[in-house]
């Protein structure tokens, strides 16, 4: 069994070489993997080709400080959900927020104690690992789902978002849409949507509305991407592909879209048991047992429509 694999990877960014040595003494005795860069530019050649579990950077830094560094860190998709812990001898207000805004989830003073810093690490790690989690099951699901910053700008999308933004086209601009993007997403934050409100993507071929469905950690939006074009085309799908009847494949698309049994009465103008007596049969049909499965195999089917 190859336990080296195993041990988690830290990059430590600090121009002091001093630091290093004691960081690298803790951490090696801690059983991580200790990566180094004495300035911030190394770690974006670093992180280009390797990713870390965890960074440690130090604040202030000569050339690119360490809020900087941060910055053009999280710039990378890879690094998105990699734990970054400033190390700083500032603990004023300022500095703290400045770390924080700059995508931090954390810092710690020096002198470092190495006791706190190794249970800080710990439980970012943690933390990392469950969010990772969830998102490559979403991912996995098929769920059109993504994340942005509190500028519009992209921080996370399942395959299935990025495979519809790439097939959008405009009608009258050769930009593609991933660029235009942030710039709509923007203007639309700005208003400040509450869940469930929608914004209809304008000059499209095929029409995509963007669905807000919550304000993480006062940090992230989570987005919902869709679709709208006639739901007969897609019930025509869903009915096809499972051999399910019309209405089925009706009650089956909204199930899709995340809709209750009361919500699916109301749109089909049906009683919730009505639904529930046609969930029965779509769950027979699928060789499901409940409505996520459905849901999560209804979505595939309709993701290649």
């Amino acid at each position: 069994m190859n336990t080296k694999a195993q041990r988690n990877v830290v990059l430590v960014v600090d121009d002091s070489i001093a630091s290093i040595h004691m960081l690298n003494d803790v951490l090696e005795e801690a059983g991580f993997t200790v990566l180094v860069a004495l300035e911030g530019s190394q770690a974006l050649t670093i992180t280009k080709n390797i990713t870390p579990d965890i960074i440690l950077l130090d604040a202030i830094m000569p050339n690119m400080d360490g809020f900087e560094t941060c910055k053009h860190l999280k710039q990378n998709p890879q690094l998105i959900d990699v734990p970054i812990i400033f190390m700083t001898g500032l603990s004023d207000t300022e500095h703290v927020v400045m770390g924080l805004t700059a995508g931090g989830v954390d810092y710690v003073t020096k002198p470092i104690n190495a006791e706190e810093l190794i249970a800080r690490m710990r439980v970012h790690l943690t933390n990392a690992r469950m969010t990772q989690s969830a998102r490559m099951a979403l991912d996995t699901a098929g769920q059109f789902l993504f994340t942005v910053d509190l500028n519009g700008q992209l921080l996370w999308a399942t395959p299935q978002v990025n495979q519809l933004l790439g097939y959008a086209q405009s009608e009258t601009d050769t930009e593609p849409l991933s660029s235009r993007l942030p710039v709509l997403l923007l203007e639309w934050l700005k208003h400040k949507p509450e869940t469930g409100h929608q914004l209809k993507l304008p000059k499209l071929t095929q029409p995509l509305t963007i669905e807000m469905l919550n304000f993480i950690d006062n940090r992230e939006y989570l987005l919902r991407l869709s679709n709208p074009h006639k739901p007969a085309d897609d019930t025509t799908a869903l009915r096809d592909q499972f051999g399910v009847t019309g209405r089925e494949a009706d009650v089956l698309l909204w199930i899709a879209n995340g809709k209750t049994n009361r919500e699916i009465g109301q749109i089909l103008e049906m009683s919730p048991r009505t639904v529930n007596k046609h969930l029965e049969q779509i769950f027979r049909k699928l060789g499901v047992e409940n409505r996520t499965s459905a849901a999560a195999i209804a979505i595939k089917c309709l993701a290649k429509n």
